[in-house]
């Protein structure tokens, strides 16, 4: 027997859950097992009831309309806890553990995640982390396809990134002030150096993270994004940019956190600046974490500490 709510059925619930996290109607099918038919049948029967479109269709895929974000936000909620009462009452196991996390290119945060992977106590778990350009860690964490999202502010592009969020109905919460550093091989001259200045970097291959369409300078997740450089290279992946600080003795600008563990030959150098980095991560305004998101960002915190960066708030 169907359960439904106002003439909607839980199964279509989870069906549109499922379709906005894989953003395709197919690939939702897939996971689900369930065939395509059935799923595009499912969605457009649920756009009828609730008298909204949801999805935006395309060749590539969907999107979610404003009102099919919103859906979402009800939608997820009614889902997990009809999960946890099967758990509670009926003696279902407990359901997979499910994280999105999108960020800019970090180690601290990868770190982070590895921690949290592996202290969780689920039998099964499902998560995700997307190393990804700004706009779209944005855009991610306001379609819910990420719980939160791992980017910076300064002063040069904070009210741009602060009024996108705004618009987005996400905040930004501070996790901690970053002195600016660069990252360069440890064969690199100024590898030695107590610091580095601006005049130390103006020979060398200045290496940033590619925007894609949005490569505003306001997006850039270096600081000093408008100051000209002669050797300009752009790259969309972190294992890319350190290859290219150990092949072209490059070095971008970040926080300093770094990863023996996972970068053994990349040191951060202080860099001689007045600039601050504020590493925050955002999230929906109306929307508490989950229990998993917490962890997370426990797990960050403890990152950071360990590093010797003192924690906001």
């Amino acid at each position: 027997m169907s359960r439904r709510s106002n003439g909607v059925t839980l199964q279509q619930l989870h069906y549109f859950v499922e379709v906005a996290a894989e953003r395709s109607i197919s690939a939702a099918a897939d996971v689900l097992f369930v065939a395509q038919p059935t799923m595009s049948a499912a969605m457009k029967d649920l756009e009828s009831r609730v008298g909204r479109a949801l999805l935006v269709r395309s060749a590539r895929g969907v999107s979610l309309t404003t009102d099919g974000t919103e859906f979402l936000r009800y939608a997820k909620q009614v889902v997990e806890q009809m999960a946890l009462l099967e758990q509670r009452y009926l003696g279902r196991p407990p359901s997979r553990r499910l994280l999105g996390v999108s960020a800019q290119h970090y180690s601290f945060a990868v770190d982070a995640f590895v921690r949290m992977v592996k202290a969780t106590g689920a039998a099964e778990y499902e998560f995700s982390l997307r190393e990804t350009r700004t706009w779209e860690i944005i855009e991610d964490v306001r379609t819910l396809r990420s719980e939160l999202g791992l980017l910076y502010r300064n002063d040069f592009n904070g009210n741009v990134i602060d009024k996108l969020l705004r618009d987005s109905g996400l905040v930004f919460h501070p996790l901690f002030l970053a002195q600016p550093h660069i990252f360069v091989s440890r064969r690199n001259p100024l590898a030695s150096r107590k610091r580095a200045t601006l005049d130390d970097l103006a020979d060398l291959p200045r290496l940033t993270f590619d925007q894609g369409a949005n490569n505003s300078f306001y997006f850039a997740e270096e600081i000093l994004s408008t100051l000209s450089s002669r050797r300009e290279i752009r790259v969309s992946d972190r294992a890319t940019i350190f290859n290219l600080m150990i092949g072209l003795d490059g070095y971008t600008i970040s926080t300093g956190i770094i990863s023996d563990d996972l970068d053994p030959g990349i040191v951060a150098v202080p860099l001689e600046v007045d600039e601050r980095i504020e590493i925050g991560w955002i999230g929906h305004s109306a929307i508490p974490l989950t229990e998993q998101a917490q962890r997370y960002l426990d797990e960050v915190r403890a990152v950071v500490a360990e590093a010797g960066v003192e924690l906001l708030g």
